[in-house]
C-alpha cells in the first residue's frame, strides 16, 4: 500500500514537470504543435516497446477505432496543445492552476452524461474553484484575457479526457488504450508540425515524452493496483504544487498572496470532488452487495 502511494506521488510529480518542459522548448522557438507532436511520437514508440515486453497485443476491434479517433482528437490534439500554448503565453503556475478547474467541468459532464447528483459537496467545490479562478486572474494579474480563455479551455478538455478514459478502459488494457489514443492524436498533429527541430531541443522532447508522459502514466497505472482511484486522485493534486515550486526555482515565477489563496481554493475544490468520488464508489459497492 505504501508503495502505491509513493507511485502516485512520483507520477503526479512527473506530470508537474509538463509546463517546465514547455517553457524550455518555447525557448528553442518551437511551435506548440511541434512540441506536442514529438512528445506524442516518442511516447508512442516507448509504449510500443513496453507493450511488446509485457506481451500485450496490439489488436483492437475495428468498431473501436472511431472512439479512439474522437478520444485522440479531444484528449491529445486539443488538451495537450491548449495546455502547452497556455504555458507559453502566460506562466507555468497560471496554466497548471487553470488546468485544475477540471473538476467544475467534470461535475457538469457527470450530471449530463452519467446522471450524477449535484450534491452539496459538489456545489461547494464549484464555488471554491470559481472563486479561486477569480483570485488567480484578478486585477493586475499580468495575464491576458486570451491566456484566461485558453487556460479554462484546457481545464474543460482535461475533464473530457477523464470522461472518455472511463469508456476506454472498459474494453482495453490502460496501456493499450493510451497507445491508440496517442497514435490517433499523432495523426491530427501531423499537418501542423514543423519538422525542422534544433538538435538541442531533442533531449528535452525525449525527456518530455519519457518522464511526464510514459513513466508518469505507467507509475500511476501500477499504483492503482494497490490504491483506490479516489485516494490516488487526491494524492495526485500534488501536481500543481510541484509545478508551481519548480517554476519558482527554475524561472523565478511567483504568486501574489491573493493568487496563493486562489490556488489553495482551486486545489481544495479538486480534493473535495475526489473525496466525494470515494464515497460514491463505496455506496455503489454496497448497493451491488444487496
Amino acid at each position: 500500500m505504501r508503495r502505491g502511494y509513493l507511485f502516485v506521488f512520483l507520477a503526479a510529480s512527473m506530470w508537474g514537470t509538463l509546463g517546465i518542459f514547455a517553457k524550455y522548448l518555447d525557448g528553442f522557438g518551437l511551435s506548440t504543435f511541434t512540441m506536442v507532436f514529438y512528445r506524442v511520437l516518442f511516447a508512442v514508440a516507448l509504449l510500443a516497446v513496453y507493450l511488446r515486453i509485457r506481451g500485450i497485443g496490439f489488436s483492437i476491434e475495428r468498431s473501436r477505432l472511431k472512439f479512439y479517433a474522437l478520444y485522440g482528437f479531444f484528449s491529445i490534439f486539443l488538451f495537450y496543445t491548449l495546455y502547452f500554448y497556455t504555458v507559453t503565453i502566460s506562466s507555468v503556475s497560471f496554466a497548471v492552476l487553470l488546468l485544475y478547474t477540471a473538476p467544475v467541468y467534470s461535475i457538469v459532464l457527470g450530471k449530463l452524461i452519467f446522471g450524477e447528483k449535484l450534491t452539496g459537496e459538489k456545489v461547494l467545490a464549484l464555488f471554491l474553484v470559481m472563486a479561486g479562478v477569480v483570485l488567480v486572474n484578478g486585477v493586475n494579474s499580468g495575464f491576458s484575457t486570451k491566456a484566461l480563455l485558453f487556460g479554462l479551455l484546457t481545464g474543460f478538455t482535461y475533464a473530457l479526457y477523464g470522461v472518455l478514459a472511463k469508456f476506454a478502459v472498459r474494453n482495453e488494457e490502460p496501456e493499450k488504450a493510451l497507445f491508440y489514443t496517442l497514435l490517433f492524436g499523432l495523426f491530427f498533429l501531423l499537418p501542423f508540425t514543423d519538422f525542422n527541430v534544433p538538435a538541442g531541443a531533442v533531449p528535452y522532447l525525449f525527456a518530455l515524452a519519457f518522464f511526464p508522459t510514459f513513466l508518469g502514466y505507467i507509475l500511476y497505472n501500477h499504483a492503482l493496483k494497490e490504491v483506490e482511484v479516489s485516494r490516488a486522485s487526491i494524492i495526485a493534486t500534488v501536481e500543481p504544487v510541484v509545478a508551481i515550486t519548480l517554476a519558482f526555482l527554475l524561472f523565478g515565477e511567483t504568486l501574489s498572496p491573493r493568487q496563493i489563496i486562489g490556488a489553495a481554493l482551486i486545489i481544495g475544490g479538486s480534493i473535495i470532488v475526489h473525496a466525494r468520488e470515494k464515497e460514491r464508489l463505496e455506496e455503489a459497492a454496497l448497493e451491488e452487495g444487496h
